[in-house]
């Protein structure tokens, strides 16, 4: 009897100390700070699940300078020069083409003055001619001679003019705005005709080119955007053309992108993230809102009252920052991107713009 007594008290006594436990814990969590959180809101968007391919940032112009006339190096711009377009690049020697060039110029001087000379010969002899002083046949020789003259004129000038397009043209100039990225002769060569002599890169006009497995070909489309990762960030890039040819060796296609904001050095290597199916309307939140545990992913949903409250999540595909889910969310519902890491259920919160 006094043993069953015991009990009866030992349960009493336990019972109470639950729930003073319980009324403790409530409590403390009535007295807990607010915490100060950013929230995001759960938004419905197209998504497809992506498959990541190697890219590589590259330059639309890209291209090995050569000269256009034969000819010792004068200058050459250093590695790492800036140039605008029209700008040169590089000089070639023209002492024997200007000595070309005033004998042109002093040919066609005598031509000119040949043909001036033949012009006032045949006025003469045409007015000699009406006079009936004058042989019609000198007349015929002097305006044939007229014209060979002319013909000889008009040669003079053309060589001239070819002349003066080779000393141009011992001026490299850049065809575009870009950067002098490699020397491949030096002041003091001799170069000829068509030999390269600078590499000059535009780094401002960049292109994603990437290869993708043939089986995604009908989900890549331009003017798609993609996603584009490096080991420290993502960004966006726009797909401008799809080359609709296989390579019948690794069965892959080649897409080529546009960045969107982002820059990145030329040679750059990326990864594209290729959909690997047609878009679909999921529920998706930033990924940060996730908060990942042993054995299960909760997102914290913030009530109208200002409380946070777990809710479990399974999580399905991503694209940039945000991440599909399926759990006890709704569209429109804000929830903690910053902040989760501690909060407790229940909690209230004080959310943060910034």
């Amino acid at each position: 009897m006094m043993l069953m007594m015991k009990n009866v008290t030992f349960r009493a006594t336990g019972a109470i100390i639950l729930g003073w436990l319980a009324a403790a814990d409530t409590l403390a969590q009535d007295q807990m700070p607010p915490a100060n959180v950013r929230v995001a809101e759960a938004e419905v968007r197209a998504m497809a699940p992506v498959t990541l391919v190697p890219g590589t940032v590259a330059s639309r112009n890209d291209a090995r300078l050569a000269a256009e006339v034969d000819g010792r190096l004068q200058t050459v711009a250093d590695v790492g020069t800036r140039v605008a377009k029209g700008d040169p690049v590089a000089t070639i020697e023209d002492t024997q083409l200007k000595l070309r060039h005033e004998e042109l110029v002093a040919e066609v001087a005598r031509a000119q003055a040949r043909v001036a000379f033949l012009e006032a010969e045949e006025k003469r002899f045409d007015r000699l001619a009406q006079s009936n002083l004058a042989a019609v046949t000198q007349l015929e020789q002097t305006r044939a001679d007229r014209d060979v003259a002319r013909g000889d004129l008009a040669v003079a000038r053309s060589r001239l003019a070819q002349n003066e397009d080779q000393l141009n043209r011992t001026v490299i100039r850049a065809p575009y705005d870009g950067v002098v990225v490699e020397r491949l002769m030096t002041p003091g060569e001799r170069v000829t005709d068509g030999g390269n002599v600078v590499r000059l890169v535009d780094q401002g006009n960049l292109e994603v080119v990437a290869r993708a497995p043939l089986e995604y070909f009908q989900y890549v489309s331009p003017g798609q955007r993609l996603e584009l990762r490096t080991r420290d960030d993502s960004s966006q890039a726009e797909v401008r053309t799809v080359v609709a040819v296989g390579d019948l060796n690794t069965h892959q296609f080649e897409l080529r992108l546009d960045l969107v904001g982002k820059q990145y050095p030329v040679g750059q290597t990326v990864r594209v993230a290729v959909p690997m199916a047609n878009m679909a309307e999921v529920l998706s939140v930033p990924r940060d809102a996730l908060v990942l545990r042993p054995g299960s992913i909760t997102v914290y949903v913030v009530g109208d009252d200002n409380t946070a409250q777990p809710v479990t999540v399974t999580t399905g595909v991503g694209a940039s920052d945000r991440i599909a889910i399926e759990g006890d969310v709704q569209a429109g519902d804000r929830v903690v991107i910053r902040g989760n890491e501690r909060l407790q259920p229940g909690q209230a919160v004080m959310i943060s713009e910034g």
